[in-house]
């Protein structure tokens, strides 16, 4: 026997729901979360949200337990002082999980150019990006297409199984710079090979032990907080496959370890051609994915793929945490 007022029950409970979504679309959402190869970023929008840039603020937003969850957040784009238009260069801040703000972030412009692109602010042109750590130049590539074929790599060459939807997105990250310092470091007992490198952020690689997690969880923060270090440093552990690939696992200054980085994939491979043991176009093999490098200019371009995974709207007390003063 059908029952009148179950089903009146479950209609109203629908429409309900539907008020619920329709009122938060009309209200806009506050994040937009992504990921590049397992390394994920809430993308805040300040026209969205006016967000706290507080330690606590930032930490509670990427806690995976009583936060959204993330490996930081890419705040922008920001207006510059000269234009009242959101326009090319694209200011970005980016910030770490534990509330410092990073100079630089490879995997971090993939996803913030993959966010513009949309929402309309630009197309597959060239356009940059101002970050703490200089001007970048970013390009959106065709769908499933990291490269066009003429630059030597054959396109199914860049296609990574599981990511045929995604779009790949070419950023030229800049120089490589390395640093004065010592050429080893002893740490834990093991004595490493080091090649300290600037992206525009630091980086430390090291070479000597087979790359493994359980190795760059417990090696990674003593490098990252050791003394020759004073501003920390990101943590790369290198192996060279052969001369057009590398395998490393990665410590982040600021966020721990980590599935991929692009800025570490040019800091590495940067390294591994200083010692000649590799050539200018790299695959660099991390634990999310592979990323492909590109050294035969010197502002080094990297490829690779980047996901919208999905909008948010914060809770009344995730929101009071995201936009609580400095001085809280």
């Amino acid at each position: 026997m059908y029952d009148l007022e179950a089903s009146a029950a479950r209609t109203h409970r629908f429409k309900t729901a539907r008020g619920i979504i329709m009122k938060i679309l009309q209200q806009g959402f506050h994040a937009h979360k992504y990921q590049a190869l397992g390394n994920d970023y809430l993308v805040i929008d300040p026209a969205e949200f006016q967000m706290s840039f507080s330690a606590s603020a930032i930490s509670a937003l990427c806690d995976r337990n009583r936060g959204v969850g993330s490996d930081g957040i890419l705040y922008g784009p920001i207006l510059s002082q000269t234009s009242s238009v959101i326009c090319s260069p694209f200011g970005l801040r980016i910030f770490n999980p534990d509330g410092s703000e990073a100079e630089k972030s490879g995997n971090g412009l993939r996803i913030f150019s993959l966010y513009l692109y949309e929402r309309g602010f630009v197309g597959k042109e060239p356009f940059e990006v101002q970050t703490k750590g200089g001007m970048v130049e970013c390009r959106i590539l065709a769908t499933n297409s990291p490269c066009s074929g003429e630059d030597g790599y054959r396109k199914d060459d860049h296609r990574e199984e599981g990511y045929e939807e995604e779009h790949y997105i070419e950023v030229s990250m800049g120089e490589a710079r390395f640093l004065p310092g010592s050429s080893t470091l002893a740490i834990d007992g093991i004595e490493f090979r080091t090649i300290r490198v600037s992206m525009g952020n630091p980086h430390c690689v090291l070479l000597g032990q087979y790359p493994t997690e359980e190795l760059a969880r417990r090696i990674g923060p003593l490098v990252e907080n050791h003394p020759d270090f004073p501003n920390r440093t990101n943590v790369q552990f290198l192996e060279v496959i052969d001369r057009q690939t590398i395998r490393i696992e990665i410590w982040e200054r600021g966020a721990g370890y980590t599935l991929a980085s692009g800025s570490s994939s040019c800091a590495a491979a940067a390294a591994a051609r200083r010692l000649g043991l590799v050539e200018n176009e790299v695959r660099v093999r991390m634990a999310g994915g592979t990323l492909y490098i590109d050294m035969r200019e010197p502002n080094i371009k990297m490829t690779g793929p980047a996901e919208h995974s999905f909008d948010l709207v914060f809770s009344p007390s995730l929101m009071r945490l995201a936009m609580k003063d400095k001085g809280d």
